[in-house]
């Protein structure tokens, strides 16, 4: 996107909330959020193109307060002034008429503050042409099938208190898998603001290398506990859990959450473990629904002690905490976890005899209470013996609790971390994702 388009949206944006604020009556109070993109999409299929294109999408989210009520609609987001202006408009007639027949919402909160922000990061994407000949160069006579999104996201927020928060990034991900005759795949992802030739060429030569050891003799497994070194992508699918009624202070509070025991210190992770959320690094915008702003850094769990939870604004006035600007759902944006002290070339020989996972998936809670995961292993999943990688294996389900894996099983975490993407593009391109060591853990029990 041009600077002169992007600039452009963002004049509509502000004239859209002038707008409604000389239109709002006295006793009414809004907020307006923005989710725009033009990114260009890319799907592969056997290295060969299957669809390409552009796309250029973009939504407004109304939210009308009075009386302690509160309604919402989403409507199209043109840029083009006229259109836009009559959507908002016939929004915000249908919102008034609707709420007089909804009832009080005893923890609604009204926007308030004066919080302003502004961030645009520029990349250095590949250019729309460019793409296919770019990705498919390396991996041309392989069984290569992936997805490519890139271009400029934009999200921003204005309300009737005067808050106002302009965010745009331009980013990419490759969502990729390389599979074997014999139906084996390894998957990776490779993202960032400037692609990066060389990152890339590492990247897909170290698939091809996991793509020849997977055409060894599969070796099948008894159900049991090995010791298992996880790849950064597989600690990230782990990490993803604790935001599915973990870290958040709604959960602690109604006893859904799998950190209770960790809250209520009767419990502690290892020393070695430490994770935090971290803006930072500019990939997510800092504001909430509510405009609200949280810190650079905030650390949630330090030597195995859970030291933070996520706490929005309406969890705030339910159970009187206070609030630290966290999103509606409580749940992680800009994740790490701290390096530790495993070297690469040292993982196979601590590793010494046991698994080798690459990838997860299929996660899900057994017993949430006690912090209990289960899921399967994929992609790429090897046996290791003697410090040697030996043979891929069948895909086995686990059920493990992260009060052992993340406690006193941790062996150590890699002095390395990989920026594992968040990739989903349902309603819109998602932002962020993960910034992970890989991790070595003893007697991760496997059930089946």
């Amino acid at each position: 996107m041009k600077i002169e388009e992007l600039s452009a949206l963002e004049v509509s944006f502000n004239r859209l909330i002038e707008s409604l604020l000389f239109k709002k009556a006295e006793k009414e109070e809004f907020t307006v959020r923005l989710s725009s993109e033009r990114s260009q999409f890319s799907r592969f299929n056997h290295a060969k193109v299957r669809q390409t294109g552009c796309v250029a999408d973009g939504w407004i989210e109304l939210t009308l307060m009075a009386d302690q009520c509160s309604s919402v609609r989403q409507f199209p987001f043109t840029g083009n002034w006229e259109i836009d202006w009559q959507l908002a408009y016939t929004a915000l007639q249908e919102l008034r008429d609707e709420l007089i027949l909804l009832p009080i919402d005893p923890y609604l909160i009204l926007p308030s503050g004066s919080n302003i922000s502004r961030e645009v990061h520029s990349g250095n994407l590949l250019a729309a042409e460019a793409v296919v000949p770019t990705v498919l160069e390396l991996v041309a006579e392989l069984d290569f099938t992936g997805i490519y999104a890139g271009g400029i996201v934009i999200k921003a927020y204005g309300d009737s208190s005067g808050q106002k928060h302009w965010f745009a990034t331009d980013s990419f991900t490759l969502d990729y898998s390389l599979f074997s005759p014999s139906g084996q795949a390894v998957k990776g992802t490779f993202a960032g603001s400037h692609w990066n030739k060389s990152a890339y060429i590492a990247k897909i030569s170290e698939a091809k290398t996991q793509l020849q050891l997977l055409a060894r003799p599969v070796k099948e497994l008894p159900r049991g506990q090995y010791k298992t070194y996880f790849a950064p992508a597989a600690v990230a699918d782990l990490l993803i859990m604790l935001s599915w009624g973990s870290v958040s202070q709604a959960d602690i509070q109604q006893g859904n959450s799998s950190l209770a025991a960790l809250w209520r210190e009767e419990k502690q992770l290892s020393t070695a473990f430490n994770l935090k959320e971290n803006f930072q690094r500019g990939l997510v915008p800092r504001f909430n629904e509510l405009g609200e702003i949280a810190a650079p850094e905030l650390p949630v769990i330090e030597k195995g002690h859970l030291v933070n939870t996520l706490v929005n604004s309406r969890t705030a006035k339910e159970y009187q905490k206070t609030a630290n600007g966290a999103n509606a759902s409580e749940t992680l944006r800009s994740p790490e976890v701290s390096p530790g002290n495993l070297l690469s070339e040292q993982i196979l020989p601590s590793l010494d005899t046991g698994l080798y996972v690459s990838n997860l998936h299929y996660l899900n809670w057994s017993d949430r209470q006690t912090g209990r995961v289960t899921g399967m292993t994929r992609y790429a999943c090897f046996w290791v013996e003697n410090g040697e990688i030996i043979a891929p294996i069948e895909n086995l389900r686990f059920d493990e609790s992260l009060y052992r894996f993340w406690g006193e099983n941790l062996v150590d975490l890699t002095t390395f971390q990989e920026f594992i993407p968040e990739v989903g593009t349902y309603e819109s391109r998602q932002l962020g994702g993960s910034l992970v060591p890989g991790m070595l853990v003893e007697d991760f029990t496997y059930t089946l």
